[in-house]
C-alpha cells in the first residue's frame, strides 16, 4: 500500500488561487472524491495534503478546509503540509499557534515563484531555524538553478528536517541531467534532507514519456538519498498534465521492480509513516 505525501485539492468556491488562471488545465475544482476514486484503485491508503499556494489571506482557511475534509467518512487525508511565510515578521507567533495542531505535519513556502533572494533574507533564515525541535518538516520546492540557495538554507538549519520536492525539479523533457545530477548528490549528503519522488511526469513530454524516460532521474535521486530517506508523492492533480495518477503509480512500480520488498515498502509508505508518525 502507498502513502501519498503530496496531494493537492482545489476548491475554488472555498479558497482563492491566483496562479491558477495561468494554468488553464488545472483551473477547476479537484475534489477529494475525484482523487480518492483513482487513489484507491492505485493502492493509496493515506495521503498528506500539500498546500496549493492559495492567496496569502486564505492560508489559515486552507488548513481549516482540508482538516474538515479529513474528518469526513472515508477520507484518505491524514494531515497537511501547510503554507507559510517565513520572510514575514509574524511568522514566530504563527508558528507557535500551528504547532499545537496535530493535523499540521509540516510547512512549505514555494521558492521558485518568488525572487531567489527571498530565502537568503536574515528573517527568513532565522524563522526557518525556529522549526527545529517541533517534529515538523519544511518542504523545499526549488528549480535546479536555485539548488545552491536550498543547500545554504539546509546548512544554516541543521536541526530542521527538510524534504526536497519533485526530485529537485529536473528538466526531463529537455533531457537535461547536468548540473542537476551533481546538485542532487550534494544536497543528499546533508543528513537533514529527504528526497521526494514526485512530480516528475509533469516535467516530461506528456505525449511520449515512458518509465524509461523517468528512470535516470528517479534512480539517481534514490541512489543519492538511499532507501531510508526517500518518500513518494503523486503531485495530483499536477500529475494529470503528464498522464495522470494511475500512469504515475504504474511507472513507479516499474521503476522499483528490481528493489527488495523492504526497500519498496520504505519508499511507498514506511518512511512517510515514520517521519510524520502516521
Amino acid at each position: 500500500m502507498i502513502v501519498d505525501t503530496h496531494l493537492h485539492l482545489i476548491d475554488k468556491a472555498a479558497l482563492r488561487y491566483p496562479w491558477l488562471s495561468g494554468v488553464p488545465a488545472l483551473d477547476r475544482n479537484f475534489s477529494h472524491d475525484e482523487y480518492a476514486t483513482e487513489a484507491r484503485r492505485a493502492g493509496i491508503e493515506q495521503a498528506l495534503h500539500m498546500e496549493v499556494d492559495v492567496d496569502p489571506a486564505d492560508i489559515a482557511a486552507e488548513t481549516a478546509h482540508v482538516e474538515g475534509l479529513s474528518k469526513k467518512p472515508g477520507s484518505l487525508v491524514r494531515g497537511a503540509i501547510v503554507s507559510c511565510r517565513p520572510e514575514e515578521p509574524g511568522f514566530a507567533a504563527w508558528l507557535d499557534k500551528v504547532k499545537a495542531d496535530p493535523f499540521v505535519k509540516g510547512f512549505r513556502r514555494v521558492l521558485h515563484v518568488v525572487p531567489d533572494d527571498v530565502s537568503e533574507g536574515a528573517l527568513f533564515r532565522e524563522n526557518i531555524k525556529r522549526i527545529a525541535g517541533s517534529g515538523l518538516t519544511f518542504d523545499l520546492c526549488v528549480l535546479p538553478r536555485q539548488m545552491m540557495q536550498a543547500i545554504a538554507l539546509v546548512d544554516l538549519a541543521p536541526d530542521v528536517q527538510f524534504v526536497l520536492d519533485h526530485c529537485g525539479v529536473p528538466d526531463i523533457k529537455g533531457k537535461d541531467e547536468h548540473p542537476w545530477r551533481e546538485q542532487i548528490a550534494a544536497i543528499a549528503r546533508r543528513p537533514n534532507v529527504v528526497g521526494k519522488i514526485s512530480g516528475v511526469v509533469a516535467y516530461a513530454d506528456p505525449a511520449t514519456w515512458t518509465a524509461e524516460t523517468l528512470r535516470p532521474y528517479v534512480e539517481h535521486t534514490i541512489a543519492s538519498f538511499g532507501w531510508d530517506r526517500v518518500l513518494w508523492g503523486s503531485d495530483w492533480p499536477v500529475c494529470t498534465l503528464g498522464g495522470g495518477l494511475l500512469g504515475w503509480v504504474a511507472a513507479t512500480h516499474a521503476l522499483i521492480a528490481g528493489a527488495s520488498e523492504t526497500e519498496r515498502a520504505k519508499l511507498l509508505s514506511g518512511n512517510a509513516k515514520k517521519l510524520w508518525r502516521l
